[in-house]
């Protein structure tokens, strides 16, 4: 066991674990007063969830030797049996347990990344069943394909750092899935639907930014060059991708807010995540600009296709991912990239796409059809965080009339612009 390397790995481990609540935070302020707690608990609660469930059975279906084809592991690690303090694992000079808390914190965020894009309509309940079988049927079969040695994917030759496959690939189209069989938020383009505090929102890219460095340079599994190499290309990409957020934004509309800076950010992390390891500062900074441009103008499609990703889940992680993916096999430096590279990118982010979508979209049907997974109107309507939690995020009581007035205002959504926008954006003609 080598003591830095373990210490590294456990530092990042808590890092990554502080995006959860980072990402609480940054979509718990792209909603309505209305459906902020909510939002809160819609990730928070896959803490809970996934910690029990990747103990239970996910680490062995995820790092399991094979049970066949590639495409799951075994179930000789059910409870973490067979493990002990000695056990060493990842690349060899760190406990097992070190390497699996690790890989819990990639399994927690990446279903909650789905949240966004059901806000402010969903039951609580079935969202937590649904996370609940998601993880089992989706995330840990597609960590395997990727991350374990034996994993078809892993063999093909992808290159997948930290992600971009089996996080924003896979959270993004399901996300995409999920909206499809739950369908509009009542209102969607015809009522206000503007973030409920922008000040909320720039505190959670902040979050999200620190603990990257966890997700991405902990990918390394070791206090290394890599990782260092790695660290250094997220920094640089989330802010190549926030100014071309922004450029991209002033072209199209005029302005630079606060909310494009914040989604431009978190646009270039997601992009660097497959591929920071593999490329230089330069190649970082590219995948950077074009994760940047492409995210911003993606965000409008939902518009134009007419499916509601309320705090666009897909335009940034789907996109996102698929532009780091993708780009990888083309800046890869050290031999790596190519056109051969480049065909066997395109096979991971296709083959997780199809799957996820297809297995996502199966899963949110029966939850549906069997508990109900849309929240009814007059819940919807009213609040979910009265109807589900009992609680609000804010207490207006307190406060005089006419600032009750403000505060009855801003629960009911009537503030702002009618866009059905979570980023404060005109409706495309």
């Amino acid at each position: 066991m080598n003591g830095a390397d373990t210490a590294f790995v456990l530092i990042s481990a808590a890092l990554v674990m502080l995006m959860t609540p980072g990402l609480a935070l940054f979509y718990g302020g792209m909603v309505r007063v209305k459906s902020a707690l909510n939002m809160l608990m819609m990730s928070f609660v896959s803490l809970g969830i996934v910690s029990v469930l990747w103990v239970l059975y996910g680490y062995s279906l995820t790092f399991g030797d094979d049970l066949g084809g590639g495409l799951l592991g075994n179930f000789d690690h059910i409870g973490l049996k067979d493990i002990t303090p000695e056990t060493l694992g990842g690349n060899g000079t760190i406990p097992v347990f070190a390497f699996a808390l690790f890989q819990l914190a990639f399994a927690i965020i990446t279903p909650a990344l789905m949240s966004g894009a059901l806000a402010d309509r969903v039951k609580f309940s079935a969202w937590a069943l649904f996370i609940t079988l998601w993880v089992s049927l989706v995330y840990f079969p597609v960590a395997h394909w990727v991350w374990q040695s034996d994993g078809w994917l892993f063999k093909l030759g992808v290159i997948d750092f930290a992600g971009g496959t089996a996080v924003h690939i896979n959270a993004g189209v399901g996300a995409l899935a999920a909206v499809l069989v739950v369908g509009k938020r009542i209102g969607f383009r015809q009522e206000t639907m503007r973030p409920h505090s922008v000040p909320l929102v720039m505190l959670g890219a902040g979050l999200l930014w620190f603990g990257w460095f966890g997700f991405n340079a902990g990918s390394a599994l070791a206090a290394n060059g890599t990782a260092a190499s790695m660290a250094l290309n997220t920094q640089v990409a989330a802010g190549a991708a926030m100014l071309g957020w922004l450029a991209f934004e002033r072209i199209r509309r005029g302005t630079f807010t606060a909310m494009g800076a914040a989604s431009g950010a978190v646009a270039g992390l997601v992009a660097i995540t497959p591929s920071g390891a593999n490329v230089n500062a330069l190649g970082a900074i590219l995948i950077g600009v074009v994760a940047g441009v492409l995210c911003s103008w993606a965000v409008d499609l939902k518009y134009k296709l007419g499916f509601d990703d309320s705090l666009d889940v897909v335009g940034v992680h789907l996109v996102g991912g698929v532009v780091g993916t993708l780009l990888v096999g083309v800046l890869a430096v050290n031999g790596v990239g190519g056109m051969e590279q480049l065909g066997k990118q395109a096979i991971g982010a296709f083959s997780v796409m199809v799957f996820s979508f297809v297995v996502s979209w199966i899963l949110a049907k029966f939850v549906d059809v069997t508990v109900g997974f849309r929240a009814v109107a007059r819940d919807e309507t009213s609040g979910v965080d009265q109807a589900f939690h009992a609680e609000t995020a804010y207490d207006f009581s307190v406060l005089d009339g006419s600032a009750a007035g403000l505060g009855a205002a801003l629960a009911s959504g009537t503030d702002g612009n009618a866009d059905g926008s979570s980023h404060d954006r005109k409706v495309p003609v």
